[in-house]
């Protein structure tokens, strides 16, 4: 385990988390009492929990490659069977070559099609090894059944978002789009949570936009895409498919608020929490190789964001992490909710004040109560903090679910086994 570190936070691995997240009162905040040191240091966990590693870094998987490193965002789909498919990022580019897939990451294996990969090397450029693993396993046997390569050639997948029809979105987060390479990076793609694909051909969703893409979450009501983009003057955006449920051609749009820098970072009074209305503006040269769609937004009069990373429907309304927002750059959660007879509306749902509540909130989910299970980011202003997986009610009590004791490392990844809860 490397500096993403790889712990199911789900069903798999919390089997009780989910009765007790269902029955305690909303407005408590210390759920489940401290955090018992785990002997064999990995994961901290309150009296009574208990975790399950199931993949490491370089071991190898079923398909003779190795488990990539750097994992991040993660889905888990509910199989017929009563096994769980999830699908796993890896935020990997090819200068990470101890982290590799491969067994010579200098050069794309003769095994696998090379039709596949969307960038597997050329003549002086090694392959990239960005892309996603798909874990199939057995909550019934506790065991993985199958882990293999299901997506490969991209660049640094950070995270993405679960569509309801069995398919995981990965979103690449090159460091820096205007670079000179054989292929253009910053594309979002699908990879569908199959136990049996294999290694899927990796088709970029160029209307989606070439951005530094963060995550996705689908309104399930109007079909509608939300995007995030983790820069500190980054865009909120959406995508209106021109077919329902079909990301290959469409509209992309940024939003626009009446006070449109939203991160709060020279503000020391009590942060304004109202609604605001959201206009929607069209974006156009959306796969530009200048890394300018968020100037181009922002000038156009869209909202800039401190870093808006996870983002997940719940109920009627979306919740967006932005890591660095607030006056002490230790985060924000965004409430944003769509409607369908007047304007969107956008709120500050949370901006902790104490570092040692929640600091940098990155991936987040959905618990089986509603509440939001948020994993912690590291950034260099909070470079001494031990990162945490912690909680939040829908009247904005955090509560503390696990600490990283092995490391600094941020958690990521963190979903729920549906069929389980």
């Amino acid at each position: 385990m490397n500096r993403r570190t790889f712990l199911s936070a789900s069903a798999l691995s919390f089997s009780g988390l989910q009765k007790l997240l269902a029955s305690v009162p909303a407005s408590t905040t210390d759920l489940y009492g401290s955090l018992v040191p785990d002997p064999n240091g990995v994961l901290d966990l309150p009296s009574g929990f208990s975790y399950q590693i199931l993949s490491r870094t370089g071991q190898t998987m079923s398909d003779g490659l190795k488990v990539p490193g750097q994992p991040d965002g993660m889905a888990a789909f509910p199989q017929k069977d009563g096994t769980v498919v999830l699908v796993r990022n890896h935020e990997l580019t090819f200068e990470m070559l101890n982290r590799s897939p491969f067994h010579d990451p200098l050069t794309y294996p003769e095994s696998l099609p090379r039709e596949a990969s969307y960038a597997p090397g050329s003549e002086g450029e090694p392959p990239q090894i960005g892309g996603t693993t798909t874990i199939h396993y057995s909550p019934k046997e506790k065991k993985v059944l199958r882990e293999f390569l299901s997506l490969t050639g991209t660049d640094r997948n950070c995270a993405g978002g679960a569509m309801p029809w069995g398919s995981w979105i990965t979103c690449e987060e090159p460091e820096n789009l205007a670079e000179g390479r054989t292929k253009n990076h910053g594309w979002c793609f699908e990879v569908k949570a199959d136990p049996n694909s294999g290694l899927q051909k990796a088709i970029p969703l160029k209307a989606l936009g070439r951005f530094r893409h963060e995550a996705v979450a689908l309104d399930p009501n109007s079909r509608v895409l939300y995007l995030t983009e983790d820069r500190p003057d980054g865009l909120l955006y959406r995508f209106l498919p021109d077919t329902p449920d079909d990301f290959t051609s469409g509209t992309l749009q940024a939003a626009k608020l009446a006070k449109p820098d939203t991160r709060n970072w020279n503000k020391t009074s009590e942060p304004d929490k109202s609604p605001q209305k959201v206009e929607w503006i069209d974006l156009d040269d959306i796969d530009s190789p200048l890394d300018d769609l968020r100037h181009r937004g922002a000038a156009s009069g869209a909202a800039v964001f401190a870093r808006s990373e996870g983002i997940i429907w719940s109920e009627d309304s979306l919740y967006i992490c932005a890591t660095s927002g607030g006056p002490k750059r230790q985060g924000q959660i965004f409430k944003l909710t769509p409607s369908s007879e007047a304007s969107d509306t956008i709120e500050l749902f949370l901006q902790p004040s104490e570092s040692d509540l929640l600091t940098n909130g990155d991936n987040l989910c959905e618990g089986p109560s509603g509440h939001l299970v948020v994993c912690e980011d590291m950034i260099k202003e909070f470079a001494g903090t031990i990162p945490h997986v912690r909680g939040v009610t829908r009247e904005g009590q955090i509560y503390t679910i696990a600490r990283n004791a092995l490391n600094r490392s941020e958690f990521a990844g963190s979903c729920w086994d549906e069929a389980s809860q």
